[in-house]
């Protein structure tokens, strides 16, 4: 007689696939997935979560932008299969039902983006930026956002915008 093994969560099963089990933007999800499929895939395709971005899909851009357990992640190069029990918050999480949160306000009021396909991680950048406390220079808003890039040069109303939103 063979007694039934309990899976891990995150173990592969017979048919490959893992189960996943953690929350977004406040709301319980658990999802059955490859082990290869990466955290924006699944946010995108199986969540229909699209305000997170692909842009470069290898990391160096910074559009996919989401903060893990309050850590900012680029989801692009994070597999969705180490998220279990893992609390993710992405763009569509910041807003307070009507009320934005202070950076996407302030990314509005300095015109802090202009084709906009950035903005999502980049504001995902931004607000971690000021929780880790590295928004006390514009040089050191710089650095501390180098990790993620706008093509269409709005860097300057960007660093604004984080300044807004730290006071």
């Amino acid at each position: 007689m063979t007694v039934p093994m309990s899976v891990e969560p995150g173990a592969p099963e017979a048919d490959g696939l893992v189960e996943v089990a953690f929350t977004v933007n406040g709301k319980g999800e658990r999802l059955r997935v490859d082990p290869r499929i990466t955290l924006l895939d699944a946010l995108r395709e199986r969540l229909e979560l699209t305000g997170t971005k692909k842009g470069c899909d290898r990391g160096q851009c910074g559009a996919c932008t989401v903060h893990v357990d309050g850590r900012r992640v680029l989801s692009c190069l994070t597999l969705v299969a180490t998220m279990d029990g893992k609390r993710l918050t992405t763009i569509e999480g910041l807003a307070k039902g009507d009320r934005l949160h202070p950076v996407q306000q302030a990314f509005i009021d300095c015109d802090g983006f202009q084709c906009g396909f950035c903005t999502p991680g980049q504001i995902m950048s931004a607000v971690a930026v000021l929780r880790e406390g590295h928004a006390k220079s514009d040089e050191e808003i710089r650095e501390a956002m180098s990790g993620n890039i706008c093509r269409c040069g709005a860097y300057p109303n960007i660093v604004e915008a984080v300044k807004q939103a730290r006071s």
